[in-house]
């Protein structure tokens, strides 16, 4: 269920049944349901503790009707989406997440059936992921649905893991399959033809439904020396552990692990492997790592791969190298928001 579509400027649009406060009470309120330091979202700010010998990790993310969703999406799925990806940020910390805030502006043709399916998103991955929501602001726009995260999660003090610890000699690492996320929005707007459809449909579901690494992220603490999530593209993400860590990098490309269906679509038409490597919205864990550290055996256990496709060098910048080590020009490395 999209909203509607934005009438006509002469039109006079129907207010919807709830006010703000009535649509906090309904929707937003019994996601904040037994959350420490909430106050059942009738306060103006929650109040955390943390765990003793802990700290806090914050990120933040905003998602845009038309950027990073279609209008057309269903609302249970952006919702999800929207608070997976930023327990992707939090995974990729190493942290734990336990809540978030939520900022949501909605023009006034979002009615209430579509705020319910939203909170209802909610609701199913606050029970997956074990988070709940502590505060935030509801508020009306003339424009495009914007919505915005804050996530919270928890780590041992001085654990966290950053962009900036590569160094030469590490090898670089993913976790999952990369390209579905990019693959998905094609093959969303029908354009690989040469799939059939139920491997257009596993692509969609990774971009609609991103799979944060909230379990993997956590045990690579201690391990991955400079670790993030591939959000912007795989090129350009390692381009930013690269030049914080004030080091270069090596992709060889057919160690990037595929799935059956992103394996289809570059089979079919190998320009696809520009989204692969530069497109995005895969979410997965990026991170370098000592070349062969046993304790990677115990990560991979948990059941989600992690697979070892190139190497920090000395220097700057990424190169991607075909199997014969033949430089593979990338026209574009990644999204830029600006």
């Amino acid at each position: 269920m999209a909203c509607a579509p934005t009438p006509p400027t002469n039109a006079v649009p129907a207010p919807p049944a709830l006010d703000e406060f009535q649509r906090i009470a309904r929707f937003y309120a019994p996601l904040a349901a037994g959350a420490p330091g909430a106050a059942g979202l009738k306060d103006d700010a929650a109040v955390v503790t943390p765990t003793p010998g802990h700290e806090i990790v914050v990120t933040a993310d905003a998602l845009i009707e038309g950027v990073h969703f279609r209008s057309e999406d269903p609302p249970d799925l952006v919702a999800r989406k929207m608070l997976r990806v930023n327990l992707s940020d939090l995974a990729a910390k190493g942290a734990r997440p336990f809540g978030y805030l939520m900022t949501t502006a909605l023009p006034v043709r979002c009615g209430d059936d579509w705020v319910e399916r939203f909170a209802a998103g909610l609701a199913r991955d606050q029970a997956e992921y074990g988070v709940s929501l502590l505060g935030g602001d509801s508020v009306a726009t003339p424009g495009p649905i914007a919505l915005s995260v804050t996530a919270l999660g928890e780590l041992p003090a001085g654990t966290a893991v950053r962009r900036g610890g590569a160094r030469p000699g590490d090898a670089v690492l993913v976790t999952g399959t990369i390209g579905d996320g990019a693959l998905g929005l094609l093959a969303l707007g029908g354009a690989l033809p040469a799939l059939d459809a139920a491997a257009c449909d596993r692509l969609a579901d990774r971009y609609l439904l991103p799979q944060p690494r909230t379990r993997t992220g956590p045990a690579l603490r201690g391990i991955a020396r400079a670790m993030m999530d591939v959000s912007d593209g795989l090129v350009a993400d390692l381009g930013h552990i690269a030049e914080t860590s004030g080091v270069g990098a090596v992709i060889e490309r057919d160690r990037v692990p595929l799935s059956p269906a992103a394996r289809a679509a570059v089979v079919a038409d190998p320009a696809c492997w520009e989204a692969v490597l530069g497109g995005g919205d895969d979410y997965e864990l990026l991170l370098t790592a000592a070349p062969d550290d046993p304790r990677l055996d115990a990560v991979r256990a948990l059941g989600v791969p992690v697979t070892a496709i190139g190497r920090v060098v000395a220097g700057a910048g990424v190169a991607v190298l075909d199997a014969a080590g033949r430089p593979v020009p990338i026209a574009r490395t990644g999204y830029r928001h600006l």
